[in-house]
């Protein structure tokens, strides 16, 4: 265990030592989300109230919690495992002690660092800065971040699968930014969408861990939050997506570039 360890860290520390020398990646992982928030609350501002039962400064919250995911952990490990797979670096590790598990768990240490202070710092200052209330449910706001940092790693990994060179990782990672930007809540609430549009929007990959991040800022069964029932169904559907991100990561990975 102290060996796991110990390679993690090494792993995770010249991650975060080859993010800090790369500009790019840099803005997307630190500065982009900040950006984002400012552009979800100017979006959710023209919204009727009708569509917002949870209000302007809650819908923000909840919605930056995702974006800051989406964007530090998601399209960020995208760019760096590719590049890593480019530059050989991946099947140089394979050569050593490192497990494939440890190589990924290690490269995205410092993605899920960074999305965790972000959310923390959305959590403590976002009262004072939106004007929202604090979270009711902590714990399940935890869960939600947790679950999806997992989940979006493993997704990143897929990605690669598809994505050649880093250049291409922006157009790659498009697709699922802007479906769970508009089909997860990030962008504007799933209620304000048609029953049965919800309903499949309900099965994307972040909307089970986005309904565990708004009843943790709204407390569960709030105006805008699941109830009890809800969240079993959003966690089974959070399992779900992990169990077949992580085989399809088992079975798909590329650690070497194509020839």
């Amino acid at each position: 265990m102290n060996a796991t360890a110990a390679r993690l860290t090494a792993l995770g520390r010249a991650e975060l030592t080859l993010l800090s020398r790369n500009r790019n990646n840099l803005f997307v992982a630190v500065l982009m989300p900040v950006l984002m928030i400012g552009l979800l609350r100017t979006s959710l501002a023209g919204m009727d109230d009708g569509n917002l039962p949870m209000g302007i400064a809650e819908a923000t919250a909840v919605g930056g919690t995702g974006m800051v995911l989406v964007l530090v952990v998601y399209m960020n490990l995208v760019a760096t495992y590719v590049a890593r797979r480019e530059e050989l670096v991946l099947k140089r590790l394979r050569t050593g002690e490192a497990r494939d598990t440890e190589i990924l768990a290690g490269g995205a240490l410092p993605a899920a660092v960074i999305a965790l202070v972000q959310c923390a710092l959305l959590t403590a200052l976002g009262p004072a800065a939106l004007g929202a209330t604090a979270p009711h449910r902590p714990d399940l706001l935890f869960l939600g971040v947790l679950g999806a940092i997992v989940m979006l790693a493993a997704l990143a990994a897929v990605t690669t699968v598809i994505t050649r060179t880093v250049e291409s990782a922006g157009l790659t990672t498009l697709p699922f930014f802007l479906i769970s930007a508009w089909g997860s809540g990030l962008m504007m609430p799933v209620d304000s969408l048609p029953d049965p549009i919800a309903t499949v929007c309900s099965m994307l990959p972040l909307s089970g861990v986005m309904e565990f991040v708004r009843a943790g800022w709204l407390g569960v069964g709030a105006p805008g939050a699941a109830g009890g029932t809800e969240l079993l169904g959003a966690g089974i559907t959070t399992v779900a997506w992990i169990v077949l991100s992580v085989f399809a990561v088992q079975k798909w990975f590329r650690w070497e570039p194509r020839r």
